[in-house]
């Protein structure tokens, strides 16, 4: 198993047994969740492949991550990560050698698709949704799922949302951290807001690219830094426009460790005792972190010990951003990093905490 390519300083191999803790004994590590996986579904690629709002995007996408990270991209972080985004046996495989017993799989942010208009969107997710609840019914002791929703039409979202929760078996969407520029906490997705919380499903939020374009175009920092910053800015949005007040039953996981919310969230706590615009909210931003889940998918344990202080150790899940170079594929050691946890809450993150999240207990096939 190959993951990437990267110098020695990078840390271990990922794919070293050792750092899993002996993946194939599963009685001898905690059950351990990665809420934080990909998947592409390539019948829906065929269905908008020729359509100029397709190749727009891509444009912009390019242009914002730049020349030379685009062609590295193409020339050796695609190839690699690719295949398995649809190749179930080498998912499979590298989840023994990382340790993973069940991966929570969502769609690769490039699906989203908020461009496609509403019969479009409506053929799009349906196949999309359906092909990852039926990726999940093949091996269901190892893959639970969430699905896609049409957030830029916000009444067919609901809907959707109701069909892949109630008709399809999956426990949420995966939604990105803006909707063609609006906010997450715009007026117009009340309709979605309002179903999830009726749902009490999840909702992952997952950026997909930056707004911050040619600030970012080198170095690959569109992802470095504009990943993060986007989720900080979205999730708040959520909290200052009073959307977490009014559905306070929505699930909310971050990616990326919450981005650089849980970092500097005094500033925000501040702000909201200064500035009458940001009085939107009803309580003091800090304390919607403790509603908050966030994945560990900030690399070191300092960063993930100062996460955790701050949310709460039961508010962390383990994360990889599996199959993408930007991941970290190393979840046992990351949290046996951390000296100062106690077993019960190195249980806690590396799979109780997901575990309550998605409402399911341990197979019985894995103890």
């Amino acid at each position: 198993m190959l993951f990437h390519k990267c110098a020695p300083k990078c840390g271990p191999d990922p794919t070293d047994t050792q750092i899993s803790g002996g993946a194939a004994n599963k009685k001898g590590r905690r059950y351990t969740v990665d809420m934080h996986c990909h998947i592409l579904v390539p019948a829906i690629e065929r269905l908008v492949a020729t359509l100029p709002e397709k190749a727009a995007e891509m444009r912009h996408l390019d242009l914002a991550t730049g020349a030379a990270s685009t062609e590295h991209n193409r020339r050796v972080m695609l190839p690699m990560a690719g295949p398995k985004l649809t190749n179930l046996q080498d998912r499979l495989r590298d989840m023994d050698s990382m340790g993973v017993d069940l991966q929570v799989i969502s769609p690769t942010p490039t699906q989203y698709y908020y461009w496609t208009g509403h019969d479009l969107a409506a053929a799009l997710v349906k196949e999309q949704n359906e092909a990852i609840a039926a990726t999940c019914a093949k091996y269901p002791d190892r893959l639970v799922g969430l699905g896609n929703a049409s957030l830029q039409h916000p009444e067919l979202a609901a809907e959707q949302l109701h069909y892949l929760v109630k008709e399809l078996g999956l426990k949420g969407v995966e939604i990105s951290s803006s909707v063609n520029g609006a906010s997450l906490g715009d007026d117009a997705l009340k309709p979605f807001w309002q179903k999830a919380h009726d749902l009490k499903c999840v909702v992952f939020i997952h950026p997909f690219g930056t707004s911050m374009g040619s600030r970012l175009d080198k170095f690959y920092l569109s992802n470095f830094v504009g990943q993060p910053l986007e989720t900080a800015i979205a999730l708040s949005e959520l909290i200052f426009s009073g959307t977490l007040d009014r559905c306070d039953q929505v699930k909310i996981v971050a990616a990326h460790g919450g981005g650089y919310l849980p970092t500097y969230i005094g500033r925000s706590d501040h702000g909201f005792k200064v500035r009458p615009e940001a009085a939107g909210c009803a309580n003091a931003p800090h304390e919607y972190l403790k509603r908050i889940w966030f994945d560990s998918v900030v690399y070191d344990g300092m960063a993930l010990r100062h996460l955790i202080d701050r949310v709460g150790v039961k508010q962390v899940v383990i994360g990889t951003d599996y199959p993408f170079d930007m991941g970290h594929y190393a979840p046992h050691e990351l949290i046996g990093s951390l000296s100062s946890l106690t077993d019960e809450e190195r249980g806690d993150l590396l799979g109780a905490n997901a575990l309550g999240l998605l409402g399911i207990s341990i197979p019985s096939t894995a103890s």
